[in-house]
């Protein structure tokens, strides 16, 4: 019996011992569920904070602030900040909340005295740069993987400060990644309860830097996107300035069959063409390039064209209306900007052409020669200097009119060096000569049919191939 009840007693204390270990195991997965759920919470809470912050478009400090005072309030963290990385592979501080200690020791002088304690350390945190490798930060760079130390005062790798402020007890630092490539480290220090941070916050700590990649990620690309879309814009108000520019058709000039073609490579241009009357039986034509695209090249096209239209009814000479161009366009022009251009005055009462050029292609003439009974094509030298690219009197002393019979059947063509440049397959140019001999082929035609032939004779030459660079082509037929 005696054994019987010893037996009952055991048996109820072990039961009893496992139903309390059960309760407290049980306790313990509620804590651990609860831990979880609260973790789980922050890091959507974090996520809906980025998401707001690349929504609003911020600056990229701005975001990082916001990131580092998220990590603070979701961490319980004295301190945080966010070491981003170089283009040269070194490390700084680009956003900081709390007294966070610096990478490496201070010193205290006078601008301490100028400015809050955390306002100084702000500032050193942002003046400092190290090595990837170089600390704990350094490490979790070189790394990407996180570290968790619990008790910092310990360990070696950690500077300490004589500031009694600046002391680290304990530290997380984890990488902010996306795809593989480092954006920067977080790191939060010091527990607000003066705890060791734990391997839970340490897991919070490495969610909230993996969500802070996808947001700095996802902030570069709409901000490029917007880029992209206000560049698009850009081009398509060059696009449509330069358009606005060129003649909508050709004036009426008796004698004259004249026809231009413009096929811009990209939607934006550096070619222009200009065909205007000058009264009577004269008739102004001026094909330029202006150099760089976008928006400021279509400016500057503008300005010139405005400008050319304004000085060449004042002067009989291409040559004085070139030189007085490049001093009214002394002021707009920005460093490295030049304008080429041939400007031709056609005169059917007379039977000439006078031309000047500002460092651009040749002009070509082809005539018929009917005492060989042949026809020549040839190009016409004169000299001359781009536009903005040297100094007035260097300009001045250049430029020169060269004027050139231009009787019925004969034709000139004025063009851009898209045309002459363009490769085919071996990287072999169009050239001169072949232009020559495709006018030669066409004499006969009208404007608009020696045009087209010329084109379609560079297209084959080409193989059809995109084109490289503007295409621009003016023919004057005399008639």
């Amino acid at each position: 019996m005696l054994l019987f009840l010893l037996g009952a007693i055991i048996g109820s204390a072990v039961v009893y011992a496992f139903y309390w270990r059960a309760q407290r195991e049980a306790a313990l997965l509620e804590e651990e569920k609860q831990a979880l759920m609260e973790e789980r919470q922050i890091v959507l809470d974090f996520m809906h904070d980025m998401v707001d912050a690349v929504g609003e478009r911020l600056p990229r400090e701005e975001l990082f602030q916001r990131i580092v005072h998220a990590a603070i309030v979701s961490t319980g963290a004295l301190s945080a900040c966010i070491f981003e990385r170089t283009a040269d592979q070194l490390l700084h501080g680009v956003a900081v909340e709390g007294l966070f200690p610096p990478h490496r020791p201070i010193v205290e002088d006078q601008r301490m005295r100028l400015v809050t304690r955390a306002r100084y350390i702000e500032q050193v945190l942002k003046s400092e740069t190290f090595p990837v490798g170089e600390g704990i930060v350094g490490r979790v760079a070189a790394t990407g993987r996180g570290e968790l130390i619990r008790d910092a005062e310990d360990d070696p790798r950690i500077v300490k400060h004589h500031d009694p402020a600046l002391r680290v007890r304990s530290v997380i630092a984890a990488p902010i990644m996306v795809r593989r490539s480092l954006i920067g480290v977080l790191c939060v220090c010091n527990a607000a309860d003066g705890l060791p941070f734990s391997a839970t916050d340490y897991s919070l700590v490495e969610k909230l830097a993996e969500q802070a990649g996808l947001a700095v990620h996802n902030a570069d690309f709409v901000n490029l996107q917007v880029e992209k879309q206000q560049l698009d814009l850009d081009l398509t108000m060059a696009s449509d300035i330069q358009q606005m520019l060129l003649p909508q058709r050709m004036p009426q000039v008796p004698g004259f069959d004249i026809e231009a073609c413009y096929q811009p490579a990209r939607k934006v241009s550096g070619d222009f063409y200009d065909v205007f009357a000058l009264g009577g039986t004269r008739l102004g034509v001026a094909v330029a390039d202006v150099s760089g695209k976008g928006m400021s090249a279509s400016l500057l096209m503008a300005i010139c064209r405005t400008t050319l239209r304004r000085l060449a009814p004042q002067h009989d000479s291409p040559a004085r209306v070139l030189i007085e161009l490049n001093r009214a366009l002394e002021g707009d022009m920005r460093e490295g900007m030049y304008i080429t251009m041939t400007y031709a005055v056609f005169d059917s009462a007379t039977s000439q052409v006078t031309f000047a050029r500002a460092g651009h292609e040749l002009p070509l003439i082809g005539r018929p020669d009917y005492a060989a009974g042949s026809y020549v094509s040839e190009f016409v030298w004169s000299e001359g200097m781009p536009i903005g690219l040297v100094d007035a009197g260097l300009f001045e002393r250049a430029i020169q009119d060269c004027s050139r019979g231009l009787g019925p059947g004969e034709t000139m063509v004025l063009y851009t060096d898209g045309l002459t440049e363009a490769p085919n397959e071996e990287e072999k140019e169009f050239g001169g000569g072949r232009l020559a001999d495709t006018l030669k082929s066409l004499h006969e035609r009208p404007a608009r049919e020696i045009n087209a032939g010329i084109l379609e004779a560079v297209r084959r030459f080409a193989g059809g191939e995109v084109l490289r660079d503007d295409y621009t082509l003016v023919t004057v037929n005399r008639v």
